[in-house]
């Protein structure tokens, strides 16, 4: 396996160079260029840069990337992975298509599998966008919310108001309604409202300061589950919620929280999973067999592609009624039985 780090930020700093092994295809670029939460958010940019690494390590590629600071770091990165050569770049998160649409139309010869967008105008030659229905697994968060909420209010904040970020917002906002309306309850949602499309956003993905606060502001108005959809900036929701002394509790997006985020995991009832890491992998593998090619791939519930981590710690807490219709509920989404609205869906 032959890596090569490209440590692209807005210091400026000199790229490290790491000599390839010998073996595999290390002539084969693969490289990734995060947004601005960084390779370490212990969710999305994290999860993604698990499968370049798969990649990676099972074919013997070598590994370039690029991590973003700021927004503003995004075309200076994409430029930076073309000029080292890259076969296949991908750039990670909605924020990165005008990036990668310019890089795209100006280097045919690399491929790019983008991470979350979908949104080009008309389809680009040698750009695959990689996108997942998280509103169906986020629907079976919202009915396991509402199942196990004591105050009968949840909540959830954003990160930014984004498509790929209020997407989770509605799945998880209409699967309280379900549950409201298939058991007569009265569960409330505060953060989010699916009619408005208003809400409550920290601003960035940054900010564990910010989305502490945010947590903490649906905590004061009765919400003892809350859905932190920040990234990193979620994290803060977290450290509210332990804080709480078993008062507040949470579920993760993006990655299995008690793997990423593992200190946090007594407070977590599970994680809406999206299967990032596979998805790069499966592209990555695809341009070095020359099979790659621009068709979407959209994660789902019925290819795994996105759906709930274990309960972990929470296993036991958890009714095995709830736990049985929520099974029952995830038939039902794949087999159309039950529709999500959000209109964000891919």
């Amino acid at each position: 396996m032959g890596v090569l780090t490209l440590g692209v930020a807005a210091c400026g700093s000199k790229p490290a160079d790491n000599t390839p092994a010998a073996g595999g295809h290390t002539d084969f670029n693969a490289c990734m260029v995060s947004d601005s939460g960084g390779f370490d958010d212990k969710s999305f940019n994290q999860t993604s840069y698990k499968g370049l690494q798969d990649a990676v390590k099972e074919l013997g590629l070598t590994e370039k990337k690029a991590e973003s600071k700021s927004d503003n770091d995004y075309p200076t990165n994409m430029n930076a992975m073309v000029a080292a050569k890259c076969n296949v770049i991908v750039p990670v998160g909605f924020k990165l298509a005008d990036a990668t649409e310019a890089a795209a139309k100006a280097n045919p010869d690399i491929k790019f599998a983008i991470v979350d967008y979908n949104g080009f105008k008309a389809p680009i030659p040698n750009v695959k966008p990689l996108v997942f229905n998280t509103a169906q697994s986020s629907f079976l968060a919202g009915y396991l919310a509402a199942g196990t909420t004591k105050s009968g209010k949840v909540g959830t904040f954003g990160g930014a108001q984004i498509p790929t970020v209020t997407i989770f917002m509605d799945g998880f906002a209409e699967g309280v309604a379900y549950y409201n309306k298939t058991k007569t309850k009265n569960v409330q949602v505060v953060g989010w409202d699916t009619k408005t499309q208003k809400g409550l956003f920290t601003g960035d993905f940054e900010s564990t300061a910010k989305g502490q606060q945010n947590a903490q502001n649906l905590v004061t108005q009765g919400a003892d589950i809350i859905f932190p959809v920040a990234g990193p900036a979620g994290i803060g929701g977290l450290q509210a919620a332990k804080a709480s002394g078993g008062k507040v509790n949470a579920i993760w997006v993006d990655t299995d929280g008690c793997v990423s985020a593992a200190e946090y995991c007594s407070v977590l009832l599970t994680s809406v999973f999206k299967g990032m890491d596979v998805a790069v992998s499966d592209a990555i593998k695809a341009a070095v067999d020359n099979k790659f090619s621009n068709e979407a791939y959209v994660g789902t519930l019925a290819n795994n592609g996105t759906g709930l981590s274990p309960y972990h710690e929470w296993d036991s807490k958890i009714p095995a009624e709830l736990k049985t219709e929520i099974d029952q509920l995830k038939k039902d989404l794949i087999d159309g039985k039950i529709k999500v609205e959000s209109k964000v869906q891919p």
